[in-house]
């Protein structure tokens, strides 16, 4: 009878190892290296844009009830002797509440005033100055403030609102005013011939 031969290789017969391949060559578990290392930046990017969208989404609300509540104010619905600061800021404060949560009063400011020709209003402007919102006509500071006109007067509104920045990693990156995005709308209109009375 013969002897089985011996496997290839081999001595008295043992198998040799085969030899490792390096580091760099071996493709085991290299699907979940691949994950941790895109992971990171795909979750980064989908928040990025979902604070991005939202944001956006509250700018667009905000600047549809400003057109609202200016719509109001130019054919006289709302009177001179009722709007106050803190009515006009209701009025908003109630449309935006769709995508507002709390505290809306507190991170909303509202200035209203009536202004000589359009190109004075044009000139109205507004700074952040340490974290406050600075208006400016000209190079003059003013204070917010609710003053509308009678009819047939030349008036802006102009509303801000501090949006809280959702995602800690976007503050710094969206932030411009107090860790917050500041949202701006304003319109400029002529009063309709309505009876002041």
């Amino acid at each position: 009878m013969s002897k089985d031969p011996a496997p290839e290789g081999g001595v008295d017969g043992k198998a040799l190892a085969k030899p490792r391949p390096g580091f760099f060559s071996d493709r085991r578990g290299s699907t979940v290296i691949e994950f941790a290392l895109l992971a990171m930046p795909f979750a980064l990017l989908v928040f990025a844009i979902l604070e991005s969208c939202i944001s956006f989404a509250g700018q667009e609300v905000m600047a549809n009830i400003t057109d609202d509540v200016a719509r109001q104010l130019r054919t006289g619905q709302l009177r001179r002797a009722n709007v106050t600061q803190d009515s006009i800021k209701q009025l908003i404060c109630d449309g935006m509440a769709i995508i507002v949560t709390g505290n809306c009063f507190q991170r909303l400011q509202v200035d209203l005033r009536e202004y000589p020709t359009f190109a004075d209003a044009a000139s109205a402007s507004f700074k952040i100055v340490d974290g406050q919102i600075v208006l400016t006509q000209g190079t003059n500071s003013m204070t917010v403030g609710v003053s509308p006109g009678l009819a047939e007067s030349k008036n802006m509104l102009r509303v801000f609102y501090k949006w809280p920045v959702m995602t800690d990693f976007l503050a710094k990156q969206m932030a411009n005013i107090d860790g917050d995005t500041l949202h701006f709308a304003s319109v400029t209109w002529q009063n309709e011939p309505f009876d002041d009375n």
